[in-house]
């Protein structure tokens, strides 16, 4: 008879990420993890033969792991890969990984997604517009109102703008700022914090030092930080951003809100960047990945670390039930077109 608690588990889908890189390894080297694997079954959405490929690399049986099935998706259609190497063709695998798991979730086939590395030049170079999982994974939900939030056991960071041109991301509105503040404090209620403390970073230098540096803090930010407390969020700001993070990594806050990539990425990399997980707000499906590149110079070696792979399981198994149980962060499910 089938196990009762496996018959419980969620199932959560897992994209190889670029089939040249570092995905398929970094996949099954979490998932043979015993105490990582027994959360939910996994369902591995990618190409089966690139899964084959990476279990003999590294000595993973696939039919060892309990719980852990693949889903093949034909988009190689044989195509020859070669670990390390640029490719068009796995651009565009990558991607219809990610659509594939996408629609698993849209039709209630899977809980929630964790995605492996995928290259955005690979992509480009195979023809699809593509800027990045976030906002791929936000448009095939039909959600135009997504967020990137990098999330720790000691500090997250949610971003108003994310895969823009800086000279865009400073043109962003105290509206767009407060709903970065709203989507942040919501999550963090998904960790476990009723009432997270938040911190605001400014966008100039020493956050404009009363207008010395610019205007966008008075603006756009502050009043962005008034209406969150308005509405009872406990939220402080705009802060000089070269030093608040170093504070809530101390313990003072438990969100920083950053203007924009790299403000919110540098600290959080160099803080931690193993433990350090990337998710996705503003979609009405759970999606997590982890927070690191194909690294196509060590693909097919067998010596990538799975530790940021294995925390971005482990953090969508874990909110899951708590998203299932709070109100839908955007109203938009309807799936795009193939």
């Amino acid at each position: 008879m089938p196990d009762a608690q496996a018959q419980e588990r969620p199932i959560i889908a897992v994209t190889l990420g670029d089939p040249a890189g570092i995905g398929p390894e970094v996949v099954l080297k979490a998932l043979a993890d015993p105490e990582t694997r027994s959360l939910a079954t996994w369902v591995i959405v990618g190409d089966r033969d690139i899964c084959d490929r990476a279990q003999r690399e590294a000595g993973i049986p696939l039919e060892s792991m309990d719980s852990v099935s693949v889903r093949h998706v034909d988009a190689l259609n044989g195509h020859a890969v070669v670990p390390g190497r640029l490719d068009a063709a796995c651009g565009r695998a990558a991607v219809a990984y990610v659509r594939e798991a996408t629609d698993l979730c849209l039709r209630g086939d899977a809980v929630a997604m964790v995605t492996a590395p995928l290259n955005k030049e690979a992509v480009a170079l195979s023809g699809l517009a593509f800027s990045g999982h976030t906002e791929y994974i936000a448009a095939r939900c039909g959600a135009p109102d997504s967020r990137m939030m990098l999330t720790h056991p000691r500090l997250s960071v949610v971003h108003v703008t994310t895969h823009a041109a800086l000279r865009d991301a400073c043109n962003a509105s105290s509206d767009r700022i407060a709903r970065t503040i709203s989507l942040g404090h919501q999550a963090m209620q998904w960790l476990g914090l009723s009432r997270p403390r938040i911190a605001v970073c400014g966008l100039n230098p020493h956050a404009s030092e009363h207008g010395l540096f610019g205007c966008e803090e008075a603006t756009a930010i502050r009043p962005a930080v008034e209406a969150a407390r308005a509405a009872g969020l406990s939220c402080e700001g705009p802060f000089a951003a070269d030093t608040i993070c170093l504070d809530a990594w101390r313990g003072q806050w438990d969100l920083v809100v950053a203007m924009y990539h790299d403000q919110g990425h540098i600290p959080m990399k160099l803080l931690d960047f193993a433990h350090t997980v990337n998710m996705t707000l503003g979609i009405p499906i759970v999606r997590t990945s982890v927070d690191h590149g194909t690294a196509f110079d060590i693909a097919g070696r067998n010596v990538a670390d799975s530790t940021n792979m294995m925390a971005a399981l482990r953090l969508a198994a874990r909110i899951r039930p708590h998203r299932a149980a709070s109100p839908a962060a955007a109203p938009h499910t309807k799936g795009l077109r193939a």
